[in-house]
Parts: C-alpha cells; structure tokens; sequence
C-alpha cells in the first residue's frame, strides 16, 4: 500500500483485460489512475469500479478517450492528463488490436499497419508526450506491454509478434537514452485471464489445456493479482536502478515455450 501515493499513471487499454488489472493495482498502491481507452463504455465503467472498490483509500480515477492508432489522440491523452492532474509520471503501454489468426503470406498490409498503429507508434507517441514532463522533474516510468508470442514467434500471429518486438527493442532505446534523466522503461511479457485467452479456450479447448499443461504453475494469471503487482514494482521507486528489462509474468511459460500448437491453417 501506498508504493505510487502522490503518482499519476496512464494505462492504454484500460477498459478491460491487463491493462483494468493493471489500472486496478495503480490505484490500490496509491496513484491516480487515467483510463484511457477507445470505448467509453467499458473505460468509464473501469474508472467508476476503481473509485468505488478503493474509496477507503481515497483512490481516484479519470476516464480519457483514447484511440492509440492516432498521434492527436495520444497527444490529447497525455495534454489532458496534465491539464487536469498537472503531471504524468507512470506511462503503461497496453492497448492492442484483437488477435486473429492468419499465415505469413496471406498477411494484408492494412492488417499489419493496424497492428503497427497501435502497438507500436501508439506507445511510442505516448513515450514522446510523456518525456518533457518526465525530464523536467528527473522522474518517470515507461512500462510496455510485450509478448512470448513475440519472443517465441509463434505461428500465425505474425502481425502481433513483430509489431510488439518493435516496441520491445524501442522500449530499451528509450531506457539507454532516458536513463539520464530518471526514467526507467522495462517491458513486460504477461501471461494472463483475458478475452482473446477466453476466445482461444473456446476456439481450441484441446489446445488451451495443452498450453496450461506445459505451464509449470499449470494456470494463466490474473491481470490484478498477477500482473498488476510487477507493474506497480517497476513503477514504484524501488525499482528506480531497473531498466531496459523484460519480465515474463507467465508462470514460468517461457522456461521452454509454451506450446500454441493449431492446426495448420489453409
């Protein structure tokens, strides 16, 4: 408790999955959370759960409408957070388009620019935004969301493998630039409850089981629980000497690669 007190942290994507747990775990630790999410529904339904569940400890949360594909709307995201809370100090990364499937040489180039929109110039016109702001009071933390999908290249998700690689490899740029000016910036590879996992359960139930088995602690994460606490970790300034890392919360997925075997795809 209170490891972010007096912080204000952004989560792309919040409106749901890791980036909600993540949100989430901002505010029990103590800052104040921005919402920012492309579907007002579910981004102010998040906000509202955060004040609601954590008013004992005064927990405050602001929904700003995001679409991460586009630079104004980043900019906007990152202007209105200081115009309402007067500084931004935690930027966690985490919005991405829904997964699909799809071979390599059936890939369309819209589909790969959408994937590159939002997962990678999305996070990094935040990173730009952010950066005076971080300079100017020598403190800042930069958490991106990646993936084992990335790092194993799996099959068939071309377009979310490379596209997450990319921010991966710009994330520790930024670290071996920004590292001056007290701005750490590490990466995370989660592996959690979502709903693209959901719809893979269902797609392939054989599949799924087959993943889980091969996990050595047998069972996907809680965003929350899981994932939301390494987050606050790398936020808080215990880890103010941690930088340019990527962390697999996966359960220990990634100690052989976790099996994604589909069936070969026409």
């Amino acid at each position: 408790m209170g490891e972010l007190t007096d912080r204000v942290a952004i989560v792309t994507g919040a409106g749901g999955g890791i980036g909600a747990g993540v949100a989430r775990a901002f505010a029990r630790a103590g800052a104040t959370v921005v919402v920012a999410n492309r579907t007002e529904s579910s981004g102010t339904e998040v906000t509202g759960a955060i004040e609601r569940d954590f008013r004992a400890i005064g927990a405050r949360a602001i929904y700003i409408q995001t679409d991460v594909s586009h630079r104004d709307s980043v900019r906007n995201l990152v202007d209105e957070t200081i115009r309402q809370l007067g500084r931004v100090d935690i930027v966690c990364n985490n919005a991405t388009p829904p997964g699909h499937l799809t071979r390599l040489e059936n890939l369309s180039d819209d589909v790969m620019h959408e994937f590159l929109a939002v997962n990678h110039y999305g996070p990094m016109w935040a990173m730009q935004a952010a950066f005076p702001h971080m300079k100017a009071q020598q403190w800042g933390r930069i958490i991106t969301m990646c993936s084992l999908n990335g790092v194993n290249a799996h099959r068939y998700t071309a377009m979310y493998n490379s596209s997450k690689e990319a921010i991966r490899a710009l994330t520790r740029t930024a670290a071996v630039e920004w590292g001056q000016y007290g701005i750490t910036c590490n990466a995370i590879c989660p592996a959690a409850v979502t709903p693209p996992w959901q719809a893979f359960e269902k797609f392939d139930p054989k599949g799924a089981q087959e993943v889980l088995d091969a996990n050595p602690m047998r069972r996907m994460g809680d965003a929350e629980a899981d994932i939301g606490p390494l987050a606050v970790f790398l936020a808080s300034d215990a880890a103010r000497y941690i930088t340019g890392n990527t962390i697999h919360a996966d359960g220990g997925g990634h100690i052989s690669g976790v099996p994604w075997n589909f069936e070969p795809l026409e």
